[in-house]
């Protein structure tokens, strides 16, 4: 009896799964899908990939809530939104590349809605810091014009919404201490090991 129910149970998980792929395909086609999700597992743990027809909007770490990234998301970009791995496989396999350090830079298409102004400003200049370099917060603040907003600079990149992509975690404090990361300190000092072996 207990085979039965577990047959039903898969036959049900496979019917949604099915039902799911249809959903994703009718939203594509009637151009009803606004944000694109899906999740990945990697050495730091799981990320939440987001992205709209423009590029990739969104990645978020465990610790940020990945249920209340979405409902950002829904309040700040659109309500239509749905699990659609496919839409993400180029980020996904971007990133496995990364981390099998096959990859030190990201070729994607980035909506950077999600942020503006100065913090706009210091996100776009992390895309400079290379892959197993590091920049102090004062440097980074430095280079955009602004050397006495060093704590601006480290909450700009505590509000990053491309971590990994625009690579936050390669800012660290002036005595060469790691400092804060968005995806807590652990993954920070993981992302800077597997950039210096």
């Amino acid at each position: 009896m207990t085979a039965n129910i577990f047959d039903e149970l898969h036959a049900d998980d496979d019917t949604m799964s099915r039902l799911h792929v249809r959903l994703e395909q009718a939203a594509e086609a009637d151009q009803a899908l606004d944000v694109a999700y899906r999740t990945i597992e990697t050495p730091v743990g799981t990320l939440l990939l987001a992205a709209t027809a423009v590029g990739l909007l969104r990645v978020a770490y465990d610790v940020e809530g990945h249920d209340t990234v979405l409902t950002r998301l829904a309040d700040a970009v659109s309500p239509r939104i749905l699990r659609s791995p496919s839409r993400l496989d180029a980020v996904a396999r971007q990133i496995d590349e990364y981390f099998a350090q096959r990859r030190t830079t990201f070729d994607l298409p980035i909506d950077l809605r999600l942020t503006d102004g100065f913090r706009r400003r210091v996100i776009e200049h992390l895309r400079d810091i290379d892959y197993g370099r590091r920049e102090s917060y004062a440097t980074v603040a430095a280079a955009i014009g602004h050397p006495r907003a060093v704590r601006a600079v480290g909450s700009a990149c505590g509000h990053n919404p491309l971590p990994l992509v625009f690579p936050c975690h390669r800012v660290v404090r002036s005595d060469g201490s790691t400092g804060q990361y968005v995806g807590g300190v652990l993954a920070k000092t993981t992302l800077l090991d597997l950039e210096a072996s």
